[in-house]
């Protein structure tokens, strides 16, 4: 599996937010609550590395598209599938179907998403630094 540069970068970064969150967690709830806490945050997390990985692939595959209305109507599809994928993590969460996943740890594990895209712009990666000016 190929990966990006940024790609990894934006891994990286959920896994390091996904811990402070934990962490903060921990702190916060001071008992054995914060497991469940922890296993949303994780949940969250995990998906949100596989959500990547993904887009990584629906980008690469809707490039390779002759059609620009075909290329169109897959990165939407995949769009909405991995909106509906969310959708149903926070569903588990939020149900009581299982009841070691808090939906308060999966909907801080949302983020981890956006602040890992966020960190990309303050962190300049490898190819970046080559190519920058002296």
């Amino acid at each position: 599996m190929d990966i990006s540069v940024a790609a990894k970068r934006m891994t990286w970064g959920i896994l390091v937010t996904s811990l402070v969150f934990i962490a903060a967690g921990v702190v916060y709830y001071r008992s054995y609550s914060a497991g469940p806490f922890a296993v949303g945050v994780l949940l969250m997390a995990a998906l949100n590395i596989w959500k990547v990985v993904m887009l990584g692939r629906v980008v690469r595959r809707a490039a390779d598209m002759d059609d620009k209305k075909d290329a169109k109507n897959y990165v939407r599809a995949q769009y909405l599938f991995r909106l509906l994928l969310t959708a149903v993590v926070l569903v588990i969460a939020a149900t009581d179907y299982v009841p070691f996943v808090n939906l308060w740890g999966a909907v801080a594990g949302i983020f981890t998403l956006q602040i890992a895209a966020f960190s990309l712009k303050f962190f300049p990666m490898e190819d970046d630094e080559k190519t920058a000016d002296p």
